[in-house]
């Protein structure tokens, strides 16, 4: 018996929805990471970009479970002296909820150009509606 490993060229890509409304921030970032890496095939092959492209809708009704809402900071430096910015999760869930759920995927993908390749296939909205429909996205139910 063989062990098959998937190439570039056969790895067939389908579209998912993830529907994040009520549900803690982490378990779908989780869930969205595993589809877009690919985990969820039989063929995963790690050094190949087999994943699939995934959209999250409803990413303004996500939740934060216990005191991250006031505890955990997002940080970033604007490289001048002394300016490190610091926002509560709280406000960022409230003012870019994209940008928080865009945060938390591309902390669980790899850092090279797997990760980035796979952070490119990830799509987010703040309302149920989206604009692919044309894709024809099937529902993915989170564990």
């Amino acid at each position: 018996m063989s062990t098959t490993m998937a190439k570039k060229e056969t790895v067939q890509r389908k579209w998912y929805v993830l529907d994040a409304a009520g549900k803690p921030l982490g378990r779908t970032a989780v869930t969205a990471a595993k589809l877009l890496r690919g985990k969820h095939k039989p063929d995963f092959t790690p050094n190949v970009d087999c994943g699939d492209f995934v959209i999250v809708v409803n990413v303004d009704k996500a939740i934060l479970t216990g005191k991250k809402g006031e505890q955990k900071l997002y940080q970033h430096h604007t490289g001048w002296i002394g300016n490190l910015k610091e926002v509560k999760y709280r406000l960022l869930m409230e003012e870019r909820p994209e940008f928080a759920m865009e945060l938390a995927v591309k902390g669980m993908l790899p850092k090279n150009s797997l990760g980035r390749a796979a952070l490119t296939r990830l799509k987010l909205y703040k309302g149920s509606e989206h604009n692919n429909a044309a894709q024809k996205p099937e529902a993915w139910t989170q564990d």
